[in-house]
């Protein structure tokens, strides 16, 4: 994946949230162990076979064929002490083990580098929980502020309510009285 690529992904394009390797971003220089030229990525995959199964039989068979048609006679460019098969050998190692060497240090480079971004997204999603359980704290805090607010509300609004009940109460006996005293009064 190119650079550009992958700056042009650091966006999510629906959420508009940052992408999840934004932390590795830094590091991108390091994906490529020998650079991302041709001879670079033809290195890398040469370094890269040197390792696998398909290699090894293929070497096993060449050296087997190699010593076969040598010991039987068939062809006599290499004879016993198998001098040449030896320089092939020392050649081959001459060419793989820098290679090797180069691609098992850039990875412990990239290893380290991604390792590093990982420990900061970690370190962010850590910082990130520990402001959400601070607001959720404040914001507790503040629910039951409310809660003993609305409670003391509710029972002003009762004392009130009862107040009126009595008011209501009183002014009705005050009124009711005079209305049938005036009315017994008159004939």
């Amino acid at each position: 994946m190119s650079t550009d690529k992958v700056q042009s992904a650091v966006v999510h394009p629906v959420h508009g949230s940052a992408h999840h390797l934004r932390f590795h971003l830094p590091h991108h220089h390091l994906t490529s162990v020998f650079g991302n030229d041709w001879f670079a990525l033809k290195a890398e995959a040469f370094a890269r076979f040197f390792g696998t199964p398909g290699f090894l039989i293929a070497q096993t068979v060449i050296v087997v064929l190699w010593i076969l048609l040598n010991v039987i006679g068939l062809f006599h460019f290499d004879i016993y002490p198998f001098i040449l098969l030896n320089l092939a050998f020392s050649l081959q190692a001459a060419y793989a083990a820098p290679l090797i060497l180069l691609a098992q240090t850039r990875q412990a480079d990239r290893d380290k580098a991604l390792s590093d971004a990982d420990a900061q997204h970690r370190e962010a999603l850590a910082s990130a929980s520990e402001e959400r359980q601070r607001l959720a704290t404040v914001q507790g805090g503040q629910l039951l502020e409310l809660l003993q607010k609305n409670t003391e509300l509710t029972q002003l609004t009762h004392q009130m309510s009862e107040r009126i009940s009595q008011l209501t109460a009183e002014m009705h006996s005050h009124l009711v009285k005079p209305a049938t005293a005036v009315d017994k009064a008159t004939p």
